[in-house]
């Protein structure tokens, strides 16, 4: 029985980083998750302080990043930010706009968002994903299409399409748990094309 108890509780991610932790992990920068045959590359804007320090994606507590992709469909369970690499199984990963952490999104000026985003196409092109999922609306418009509306665009980056989704950040209001879900379930229609599509 100690057998089946170990196996089921996994090993316990790092305890939470303290303020001084928090405020060293200011520029450092966390490894995307990423790779051929992906069906979704999910784009960031950038790490949050918390995910700089403890080098995991989407890992500050209230962000709801992983108990949505789970609940949209598009892995088999609830992920924790320590298992980001399990999501190369499910064919998604992870990278940003910007590498860089910062305290906030808005320590991030246009040149340095327009200078990430022509590496996340380069990306695109080195990986080919059959989607990239920009989460963040506002960085999309910014440094892409003023006038983006929310979902899948009109133009995709060759073959991949491109979806833009709310900012699963739990500081996002906006959007409750239910809105985000159906918005990333969008991304289930890749696995089912619409006719004419290929």
């Amino acid at each position: 029985m100690g057998d089946d108890t170990a196996s089921a509780d996994p090993v316990r991610p790092a305890a939470r980083p303290d303020r001084a932790a928090l405020l060293a992990a200011a520029g450092t920068t966390v490894p995307d998750v990423i790779g051929p045959g992906l069906r979704v590359l999910f784009c960031g804007i950038n790490p949050g302080l918390y995910s700089g320090a403890v080098g995991h994606h989407f890992a500050r507590p209230g962000n709801r990043f992983w108990r949505v992709v789970h609940l949209a469909g598009l892995t088999s369970r609830e992920l924790r930010p320590d298992e980001g690499v399990e999501l190369l199984a499910a064919g998604l990963g992870v990278t940003n706009i910007v590498a860089r952490a910062t305290a906030t999104a808005a320590e991030l000026g246009r040149d340095e968002l327009a200078d990430g985003w022509r590496t996340v196409v380069d990306k695109v092109a080195r990986f080919t994903p059959r989607a990239l999922a920009v989460l963040g609306m506002q960085a999309y418009r910014s440094v892409v299409d003023r006038h983006a509306p929310l979902g899948r665009q009109t133009t995709g980056l060759g073959a991949t399409a491109v979806f833009v989704l709310p900012n699963p950040s739990g500081l996002q209001a906006r959007y409750q748990l239910a809105d985000l879900v159906e918005s990333f379930g969008e991304l289930l229609s890749l696995d089912a094309p619409a006719a004419g599509d290929r």
